[in-house]
């Protein structure tokens, strides 16, 4: 059987790679998105795509009406067991940020930032809206 060409393996796209451990996180530069590839690597409390996946979690979690976000404080976060807790990825942030250095930790902490603006936000009057 002949050998295949180089150039029709590369354009199969077939790669020994079986998927892209990259974060995925919009705003930070390509030195951030190292960093923190670096660390899911290397921590042992880190997977690859936990950090993306945290940022998502707690985007997603401040976003949601008030009224489920109260009734998750008294009675805690019912979707913990399959979607994960947001309070804790929260707190995940906060540790990778701590292992970063301080420009990468920065550029985190101003995308954090925009998604903690929405939770602590004031609640509007009561009757109003």
């Amino acid at each position: 059987m002949p050998r295949s060409r180089s150039g029709r393996v590369r354009a199969s796209g077939s790669r020994h790679r079986t998927q892209d451990t990259r974060p995925a996180i919009n705003g930070l530069s390509a030195r951030a998105l190292s960093e923190i590839t670096q660390l899911e690597r290397t921590r042992n409390y880190l997977q690859p795509g936990d950090v993306g996946a945290a940022l998502r979690l707690w985007k997603d979690y401040v976003h949601r009406p008030e009224r489920e976000l109260w009734r998750d404080y008294e009675g805690g976060y019912p979707y913990s067991d399959c979607c994960g807790d947001p309070l804790e990825a929260r707190a995940l942030l906060d540790t990778v940020t701590r292992a970063m250095s301080p420009r990468s930790a920065r550029e985190l902490r101003r995308t954090i930032d925009r998604s903690d603006v929405v939770w602590n936000r004031p609640a509007p009057p009561y009757g109003a809206g």
